[in-house]
């Protein structure tokens, strides 16, 4: 099945249903299953983060409590959190349950683009316009660490596994590897030449993806920090990249209005999904793999499963 926010998107097997979610007023900037898979997270530049039923694709709340454009939005691991990072430079810390804020995350000093959760679920990483990232005692709220070195906006943040490093991207053209504890930088990968957009980790965390504006991804070996394989076939900037949760696959979303499906392991290209009538802003893998979720802009504004 498929699930498509503001625009057609791609069934995972051929000949699978898709169902469009209609409701958002803007670009549909990210979305994200619950780890049951029960619940769909979508967030927005009209400002909203909206909860979806993917099993009917019925709307079961919007939420309103950010005053600029919605960019990113996270389940925690254990799925009693759910985050949202905005335009108006704050992080909001919601019950996923109650679907109330429990706390807002403020110190950016501009937009707040993406967010991770710590595998113990006791921090929060963020990235911002404002060229930093930041770590965050989510119990609390607390400050606990601010890492510079980027020169760019930075836009994208996973965290590995074991929760001992963060790796983050930039308009500056490269991916940065910090230590969580020390805050050190440990790494710095280049190749890209265009704007880095978006990362992904494999599930067993071996490999990182990564999508940009040269219109190409590009795997990276996590243990030698170095370039594995590019991925080539769009035609405008890769927006978007997601692993499938046994690790096989590899999705990515363009501004050329496709979605394609790679063999991880090959660099192999699969398939090419046409429909969207705009870009491919965001798209993630369901928990059991069978069911891909893409959010759309460009004036396409729907949602699809």
């Amino acid at each position: 099945m498929i699930l498509a926010l503001g625009a057609t998107a791609l069934a995972v097997e051929p000949g699978a249903q898709i169902r469009i979610l209609e409701g958002h007023q803007g670009s549909v900037l990210s979305v994200q299953f619950s780890s049951d898979g029960r619940t769909l997270a979508s967030s927005s530049r009209d400002k909203t983060i909206k909860l979806w039923d993917p099993a009917s694709g019925s709307l079961r709340q919007t939420l309103t409590e950010h005053a600029l454009d919605v960019y990113g939005v996270v389940f925690s691991p254990q799925g009693d959190l759910l985050a949202s990072c905005s335009g108006d430079k704050t992080i909001r810390l919601w019950n996923a349950q109650t679907l109330e804020v429990v706390r807002t995350l403020e110190g950016h000093t501009e937009f707040v683009r993406a967010a991770a959760f710590s595998p113990d679920q006791k921090t929060l990483a963020s990235v911002s316009l404002d060229r930093t990232a930041r770590l965050w005692d989510v119990a609390t709220g607390r400050l606990k660490r601010t890492l510079t070195g980027h020169t760019a906006r930075v836009k994208s943040v996973v965290y590995s596994q074991d929760g001992t490093w963060i790796a983050t991207a930039a308009s500056d053209k490269t991916i940065r590897i910090w230590d969580t504890v020390t805050g050190a930088q440990k790494a710095v990968l280049e190749g890209h030449t265009g704007d880095l957009e978006t990362l992904a980790l494999s599930p067993e965390g071996a490999l990182l993806a990564s999508s940009s504006g040269d219109n190409t991804l590009r795997i990276w070996v996590v243990a030698a920090m170095k370039w594995l394989r590019s991925l080539e076939g769009h035609t405008a900037e890769v927006d978007s990249v997601a692993f499938s949760p046994d690790g096989r696959h590899l999705a990515s979303g363009s501004k050329d209005k496709t979605i394609r499906l790679w063999d991880a392991a090959t660099g192999v290209l699969l398939r090419t999904i046409t429909g969207h009538t705009g870009r491919v802003e965001s798209l993630t893998f369901s928990p059991d793999g069978k069911t891909i979720a893409s959010g759309g802009g460009g004036g396409d504004t729907s949602s699809r499963l």
